[in-house]
């Protein structure tokens, strides 16, 4: 076997964007996933003569069939899967959280926790299956895995059920030869995290201005933990920015 394959959801923009081209930089097939066709078509676009090597399969991942068509193309294309990374994950609205709507806490449920449970269903179907069998997922947790920020309820409680998840997930693969593990990412330098370099809300009340890295960084840290043997894992990274306010008191 030559040709590895990796799917990407929310390859649209920002980190599943940068991973997707470090998957293709490193000769990998590569599946992009996420609800805007459109920013798929530009993720392959910045790819050059590696976007040959790529399919775009808008999906939503919040939605079971959707899902399904996304993984059965994957299978017709290129008849394997080894690498899931579960990325595609939003936020509510910066609200106290008595004023939260039950549907804008469950758009981040389903987004961020129903979402990469059903992808990772569907990579069990295939990784169990395929020849050689086994491969390897890899869960978006976020810093919100660990520690919330202010107003983030939605978003913090699905990340630290990520967790969860990816624990599940490694045990319950190990049968399969499925190998799962987590990147807990803080402040890569993308679209969502330009309000950081202006100044966000603390937890003492203050407005801050946080600092960021470049999110080159995460994709090789991804492609890292991807490129492992199945014999080995990396069950937890951590990734941030060093001055970030997350160590000690910030």
């Amino acid at each position: 076997m030559t040709e590895r394959v990796a799917l990407v959801t929310g390859a649209g923009t920002g980190i599943g964007r940068a991973v997707a081209l470090a998957f293709l930089k490193a000769g990998y097939r590569v599946v992009l996933a996420g609800r805007r066709g459109e920013a798929l078509e530009e993720t392959q676009s910045l790819a050059g003569d590696l976007a040959a090597h790529s399919i775009a399969v808008p999906t939503d991942v919040r939605r079971p069939e959707s899902v399904k068509g996304l993984f059965e193309k994957t299978r017709q294309t290129y008849g394997r899967l080894d690498v899931l990374f579960n990325n595609a994950g939003t936020g509510a609205p910066p609200k106290p959280l008595e004023e939260l709507t039950v549907e804008q806490w469950q758009a981040v449920v389903d987004t961020n926790l129903t979402g990469p449970f059903l992808c990772t269903q569907e990579a069990f179907r295939i990784m169990k299956e395929q020849t050689p069998r086994g491969g390897r997922i890899i869960n978006n947790g976020s810093i919100s895995a660990h520690a919330p920020r202010p107003n983030s309820a939605p978003y913090t409680s699905t990340k630290h059920a990520i967790t969860g998840l990816t624990r599940s997930t490694s045990l319950d693969g190990r049968k399969y030869d499925i190998a799962c593990g987590q990147i807990d990412i803080g402040n890569a330098a993308t679209d969502m995290a330009k309000p950081m370099m202006k100044g966000v809300p603390q937890p003492n009340g203050d407005i801050v201005p946080e600092a960021v890295m470049d999110v080159s960084h995460v994709a090789d840290a991804v492609l890292h933990m991807a490129s492992l043997p199945l014999e080995a894992n990396v069950q937890f990274m951590t990734i941030m920015a060093t001055k970030m306010p997350f160590v000690g008191r910030g």
